[in-house]
């Protein structure tokens, strides 16, 4: 209608049937665009053969007289048709290409994101901790293992320095570099940091350069893992070298001890009982006496300490036990009438162990809490059942006596260390391997000036 209105075969607006063929073609597809321009094509071609033959005229000249000829006409009916399909071709093409872009942008963006998860899944999950710095050494990234292992959270550590999170790291790491000569990475290295509850975390880390796309380095990248837990199973293997050891010496000093002890203490029996001896030698034969006293209980205690007796096992009434060990030592000379002591225990009482290791436990126990409160003090015993089954029986014993130093907690239950001037060193040693040997755990809580605690966890029931 505009063409007809504006002058027919003359009209400059045929130039709209083109974008009416680009608009169908981008929304409809090429059939839309071929479709529009077979259309346009039979409309055009229609209106100009219509005027030709005379049919219509232009309207704003009724009595316009018509001057084209049919090569003329036909000519411009033949271009517009030809431009009009090349148009819906073109467009049709560009429209497709248009599609193909779109459809592969959207395949690799979802390979991308594909790939983006399965790389978050992968620094996720691994159980080592990984931390990503940049060249100031800011935090940048901080996946789920780093936060388990230190306790903190991404969100509280993020724009921070990693001497925030492990003090001392920059200064262990420039020293590494220096000593080593190396710029990008370390391999091994280790350090120790606070964790929650104050807890010390030995973690052992390695450092890797982090580079872009144009190989430049833009940070680090700093992998690490927990390894108290194997720096304590070292310790223990360390320990139980050193048990086996004393295990081997204490077969050889039993075969070479007692044999000449047992021939000396018999002999010593027999001159007691033949002589008569005057104050001074009574005296000496009582130094000997203790002296072969003394050697009997070391060479017992260190047959105890190497191999605890695995066999004779039953169900014990710890509460009697305890009665008998405070009755023997009543009697004995380390105990002083000042000591109060208080007794809490539950119901019922049993464990499932060798009733003469327990009574030895028990009474190197009491004999600790004993000799640390020479003035008197108060001691404590209490039991009381662990989890909600009672699978276990925990013993408490606890004095108010002098404390043990914190930087020695750890030495005390080591054999041979001591702090006392006439002691073995075996005690606690002793102590710590009766409660392994039956399956407990042992922990000590003391603070220097205000006393000690010793609890002894041991199971109710025979480990199946």
């Amino acid at each position: 209608m505009l063409v007809h209105v504006t002058g027919g075969i003359e009209s400059v607006y045929s130039i709209l049937y083109p974008l009416v063929i680009i608009y169908s073609t981008l929304f409809l597809a090429k059939k839309g665009g071929i479709f529009l321009a077979s259309a346009s094509s039979l409309l055009y071609g229609l209106l100009l053969d219509l005027e030709y033959y005379g049919v219509i005229h232009p309207i704003y000249s009724p009595t316009w007289e018509y001057d084209f000829s049919a090569g003329y006409v036909l000519s411009r009916i033949f271009i517009h048709i030809v431009s009009f399909y090349i148009v819906a071709f073109l467009v049709s093409f560009v429209v497709e290409q248009e599609k193909s872009a779109r459809s592969l942008l959207a395949e690799k963006e979802s390979e991308f994101h594909q790939l983006d998860l399965l790389h978050r899944s992968i620094i996720e999950s691994v159980s080592a901790g990984i931390i990503t710095i940049n060249l100031q050494r800011d935090i940048k990234s901080f996946n789920k293992a780093a936060e388990e292992i230190t306790g903190l959270l991404f969100s509280e550590v993020k724009g921070k320095r990693i001497d925030k999170v492990f003090p001392g790291f920059s200064e262990i790491l420039d020293k590494i570099k220096e000593k080593e000569g190396k710029k990008e990475a370390i391999n091994r290295a280790e350090i120790v940091v606070q964790g929650e509850s104050d807890k010390s975390i030995v973690l052992g880390f390695s450092v890797s350069a982090l580079i872009n796309s144009k190989s430049e380095q833009i940070g680090e990248i700093v992998i690490f893992q927990d390894l108290t837990a194997s720096k304590e199973m070292e310790k223990e293997v360390e320990k139980s070298k050193r048990l086996a050891l004393i295990g081997e010496m204490a077969a050889g000093l039993a075969h070479e001890v007692r044999n000449p002890l047992a021939a000396l203490c018999g002999s010593i029996q027999m001159l007691q009982k033949n002589l008569t001896l005057n104050a001074t030698n009574e005296r000496l034969m009582q130094i000997v006496l203790r002296g072969r006293d003394q050697l009997e209980n070391l060479v017992k205690n260190f047959l105890l300490l190497a191999r605890p007796n695995l066999s004779d096992r039953e169900e014990i009434n710890i509460k009697n036990v305890i009665d008998d060990v405070l009755e023997s030592f009543r009697d004995g000379p380390d105990w002083h009438e000042n000591i109060k002591v208080v007794i809490k225990l539950c119901n019922p009482a049993g464990i499932y162990g060798n009733k003469t290791e327990m009574q030895q436990m028990l009474w190197n126990l009491i004999l600790n809490a004993v000799q640390s409160m020479p003035d008197g003090g108060r001691l404590k015993i209490e039991t009381k059942l662990i989890d909600n089954e009672m699978h276990w029986l925990e013993i408490k014993i606890s004095d108010s006596g002098c404390g043990i130093k914190k930087e020695n907690h750890g030495k005390v239950v080591e054999p041979f260390y001591t702090t006392k001037e006439r002691g073995t060193g075996l005690g606690l040693a002793i102590v710590s391997r009766i409660v392994e040997s039956h399956g407990g755990k042992m922990r000590i809580e003391s603070e220097l000036g205000k006393g000690t605690t010793c609890a002894v966890l041991l199971p109710r029931r025979r480990n199946r």
